[in-house]
C-alpha cells in the first residue's frame, strides 16, 4: 500500500500536491518528506503535460527541483498514444539503468493498466537546455549527440532478450503497412500546406519516400537494437559547454536498425553544408566507439550503408508529425518542419537513399 493512500497515476496539476508527491517519492524507496510543491509548465504540451516542481522537505532534503511529467488533456489522443506513454514508462523501468545512454534520473513511473494515463518524477536536468531543431546544431553538439547514441545502442547490441520486451515498438508487416497509408495520406496534406515553400526536388523525394517507406520499414531489420525513434534537437538536453547530452521524450523507444537513429539526427539536424563536409567523419567516428564497446560483426562499409539508408526515416516522421500533431500550427512549427524536410530530402538525395530499399 502507497503512503498517503495516494493514487499511483495523477494527471492534472492540482494533483501534485506535497502529500502526493511524499507518497509518490516514499513508495519508489526513497525516505523523504515533502512540505512545499510549486509547479511551473514546461513545453507546449502535444503528447503529453510537464511541469517542474519546486520542492521543500522536512528533514532530510532531496532533489530541489522534479520533472512532472503526465498524459495529456483530450481522451481521444490518450488512447491514440498510449503505446508511446507504455514505451516510455518501459524504458525508464526496464531498460535505462542497463545502458550508458544519459538520460534524467526516474525517480517514479506508474501507469494505467490499459496504458492511457501515466505519471513520471524525472530528474530536472537543468541547466541543460534544448536544441532548437530549426536552428540546427553545430558540429560539435552533434559529436556529443552521437557520443549519447553509442551508450544506447551499443550495450544491447542484438541482444535477443530484447524481442520480448512488450513495451518496445517494433516493426512488423502490418504496422509497415499502416504506417505507410499514413505517411502517404499525411504526404498531400504536407504537400499543400507548404506547397510554395517547398523547392521541386524536394516535393519529388518526399512523394518517392512515401512510396517506398512501407520496403523501406522492413528492410535491413539486423543487427537491431533499442533505439529512441525521435532523436532529434528538440528531444536532446545540451549542457552549457555542448559537451554534455541528455535524452529525453522516450515515447518513441523501439528495437530497430541502430543507424536509423543516427540518420534522424544527421539529416534533420545539421545544416546541409556541415553534413556534406562533416558526415563521413561523424559516422567513423560513431562505429569506432561501438567497436570499443565490444560490437562485433558489423564492419565499417556496412555501417555507411545502413546510415544512408536510414535516410528515409527523416520524411516519414517529419511529414506524419507535422499533419498528426495535436498542437496549433505556428510560425515556429512551420519553420522546424520545413527545416527537417529540406534537410532530410536533401540528404537522401545527396547519399542516394533510395537506391538501396
Amino acid at each position: 500500500m502507497l503512503p498517503f493512500m495516494i493514487e499511483p497515476v495523477v494527471d492534472r496539476v492540482d494533483q501534485l500536491t506535497p502529500e502526493w508527491v511524499t507518497g509518490a517519492l516514499q513508495s519508489a524507496g526513497h525516505e523523504l518528506v515533502v512540505t512545499s510543491a510549486e509547479t511551473e509548465p514546461i513545453g507546449t504540451g502535444q503528447m503529453g503535460m510537464t511541469y517542474r516542481l519546486r520542492l521543500a522537505y522536512d528533514g532530510e532534503p532531496g532533489p530541489a527541483t522534479l520533472v512532472a511529467k503526465v498524459a495529456g488533456p483530450s481522451e481521444e489522443l490518450r488512447a491514440l498514444v498510449a503505446p508511446g506513454y507504455a514505451a516510455e514508462l518501459g524504458f525508464y523501468r526496464r531498460l535505462a539503468d542497463g545502458l550508458a545512454v544519459r538520460v534524467p534520473r526516474c525517480w517514479y513511473a506508474a501507469i494505467t493498466d490499459d496504458n492511457t494515463a501515466f505519471t513520471l518524477l524525472l530528474e530536472d536536468a537543468a541547466p541543460a537546455t534544448p536544441g532548437v531543431q530549426a536552428d540546427g546544431c553545430t558540429v560539435t553538439q552533434a559529436e556529443a549527440a552521437l557520443d549519447n547514441l553509442v551508450g544506447l545502442h551499443a550495450p544491447r547490441w542484438n541482444d535477443p532478450e530484447l524481442l520480448g520486451i512488450d513495451t518496445l515498438m517494433r516493426t512488423t508487416e502490418e504496422s509497415a503497412e499502416m504506417m505507410g497509408a499514413a505517411l502517404r495520406g499525411a504526404n498531400v496534406g504536407f504537400l499543400e500546406r507548404y506547397d510554395s515553400a517547398l523547392a521541386d526536388d524536394d516535393r519529388a523525394t518526399l512523394r518517392d519516400v512515401a512510396d517506398a517507406i512501407v520496403d523501406w520499414q522492413l528492410a535491413r531489420p539486423e543487427p537491431f537494437t533499442v533505439v529512441h525513434g525521435d532523436y532529434r534537437l528538440d528531444n536532446l538536453l545540451f549542457a552549457p559547454d555542448d559537451d554534455e547530452v541528455i535524452a529525453v521524450d522516450w515515447q518513441a523507444a523501439a528495437v530497430g536498425p541502430a543507424l536509423r537513429d543516427v540518420a534522424y539526427f544527421l539529416g534533420t539536424s545539421l545544416h546541409t553544408e556541415d553534413r556534406r563536409s562533416t558526415e563521413e567523419r561523424l559516422v567513423a567516428g560513431y562505429h569506432n566507439a561501438l567497436v570499443k564497446r565490444g560490437v562485433a560483426g558489423y564492419d565499417a562499409d556496412r555501417c555507411w550503408d545502413d546510415y544512408r539508408l536510414g535516410q528515409l526515416q527523416g520524411p516519414m516522421i517529419t511529414v506524419i508529425g507535422c499533419m498528426y500533431a495535436s498542437g496549433e500550427r505556428s510560425e515556429a512549427s512551420d519553420a522546424m518542419f520545413l527545416a527537417m524536410a529540406r534537410r532530410s530530402c536533401a540528404s537522401i538525395r545527396e547519399l542516394r537513399s533510395l537506391e538501396l530499399v
